[in-house]
């Protein structure tokens, strides 16, 4: 008998038996289950299995936090028990896909392509951060920056901001490796394609505004057919669009052209076909309504800052329990690329933190030995940017947590809202994202940080106590 037999049978009693089990696997700290029919999860048996530090559903998958280590021993006992397959992640992506609507199915998509290349972004945030501190005026000087001062900095100021900015200038080639390669194509050709729509030949999208002013924006003249020879740098929708339909091109190739013929046909093929329609049509049209997008959040923003601020604040932990929340990530971008910031991240900072706050009041308001010690490494967590444990392990079980922490993330959210606060990068979502804002900004963000820590723990623990004296 294995020594997590016991809680292993339990738990697969508790997701409804082996026979609502499709298939399962494991991450890192997570079993992730594909099942026929959710409905039939006791969560309430489930959590309180010694094991078990929370579970939620994403995507689709029914995922039950084990922890780092001991998920793997649970996972081996767990296919002795039940007698299933081991199975991988992608095939538990793929069997879990077929339960997903169309708006689910499109929200995991550009989670897909967002999240492998987040690490590269957030990178770049950070040491945007750092450039921000050598170059924001009023930081150590009065009315002048470090480098006007030490000018001998200057220069390494400069090297700083070339490595940070090279993510954001060349997004295009991120986003197409990782959109080709989700639509089934050749990552290097998504590269290509997203590198071709930043080539220096082009002009450059962020002096498209001034040239068309002057009327000077270089035209490619095909036959009659006047096209405008400009650049997408930091564009989310073109490069997009043009993956979709770099890949199915591909594929539809491969399929029709003969092996002999493929290195010679396929790629060139695609690349030229994609890249004359993203030049012509695909790129102006998603251009177009990449503006529009942004200027509908910019005009609601600008005219109604407080209702804006409060609703996306309070709006944003709801939308992480959902997944939707990955549909932000292109609009930040989108916000960056056309006015130079985004208004938007900040409020996901107030937010992360606020749950963080939520978490760890319950480690002073509860009894039991292992909610405290969760509650506590979930709030570091979500203080650090990563808010799942902390929202799926403690706030959603008791629900006041949550409620509370997207209180205090609303309140937080309108402060800094009103106070104009936007980020020219975008960072890590917790404590260090002062560093994504701009030094100006700084005091009223650090003051919606003191709302997002205090009003949730305030809100968690009062209503914890009364709670606990009802009973």
């Amino acid at each position: 008998m294995g020594a997590y037999q016991q809680s292993v049978e339990k738990i697969v009693k508790a997701v409804g038996g082996k026979e609502n089990i499709i298939a399962a696997t494991h991450c890192v700290t997570r079993l992730r289950f594909a099942l026929k029919d959710e409905g039939k999860v006791d969560k309430e048996a489930l959590e309180s299995i010694d094991i078990v530090k929370g579970s939620f559903s994403a995507n689709g998958q029914f995922q039950v936090v084990i922890g780092q280590g001991l998920v793997d021993k649970v996972y081996d006992e767990m296919v002795e028990v039940t007698g299933i397959g081991r199975a991988t992640k992608q095939e538990i992506k793929d069997a879990a896909e077929a339960n997903l609507n169309p708006l689910q199915r499109a929200i995991k998509t550009l989670a897909d392509i967002f999240i492998p290349i987040l690490p590269a972004i957030v990178t770049a945030g950070l040491l945007m951060g750092i450039n921000n501190i050598l170059t924001g005026p009023g930081i150590f000087y009065e009315g002048k920056s470090f480098v006007e001062v030490h000018k001998e900095w200057a220069d390494l100021a400069g090297m700083i901001n070339l490595i940070a900015n090279t993510a954001f200038v060349f997004l295009p080639g991120l986003i197409g490796w990782s959109a080709v390669t989700k639509f089934g194509g050749s990552p290097l050709l998504g590269i290509v394609l997203g590198l071709m729509l930043v080539h220096p030949d082009l002009l450059n999208a962020w002096g498209w505004g001034a040239a068309k002013e002057k009327g000077e924006i270089p035209i490619w003249n095909l036959f009659g057919l006047e096209v405008q020879k400009v650049g997408y740098q930091g564009q989310v929708l073109p490069v997009l669009v043009a993956s979709y339909v770099l890949a199915k091109l591909e594929l539809f190739l491969r399929k029709r052209i003969p092996d002999a013929f493929q290195l010679l046909l396929v790629a060139p093929l695609a690349l030229l076909i994609t890249g004359f329609l993203a030049f012509i049509a695909i790129g102006p049209i998603t251009f177009a309504i990449g503006n529009a997008i942004t200027h509908a959040f910019v005009t609601i923003f600008d005219n109604v800052p407080a209702i804006g601020g409060f609703l996306y604040g309070a709006l944003y932990a709801p939308l992480v329990v959902t997944g939707m929340h990955h549909t932000f990530l292109p609009v930040d971008l989108q916000l960056i690329a056309n006015t130079g910031g985004t208004f938007l991240w900040p409020i996901l900072v107030m937010s992360n933190i606020a749950q963080g706050s939520a978490a760890l009041a319950m480690m002073f308001v509860a009894k039991d030995e292992k909610l405290r010690g969760l509650s506590f490494t979930s709030a570091v967590s979500a203080y650090l940017g990563i808010t799942e444990p902390a929202m799926f392990g403690v706030n959603l079980r008791f629900r006041y947590p949550f409620i509370s922490a997207m209180t205090g993330a609303a309140i937080a959210g309108m402060f800094i809202t009103l106070n104009k606060v936007i980020a020219p990068s975008i960072g890590v979502g917790g404590l260090p994202g002062f560093l994504s804002i701009v030094p100006q900004k700084w005091v009223p963000f650090f003051i919606g940080m003191a709302i997002a820590i205090i009003v949730p723990f305030i809100l968690t623990f009062i209503l914890g106590k009364v709670r606990k004296a009802d009973r």
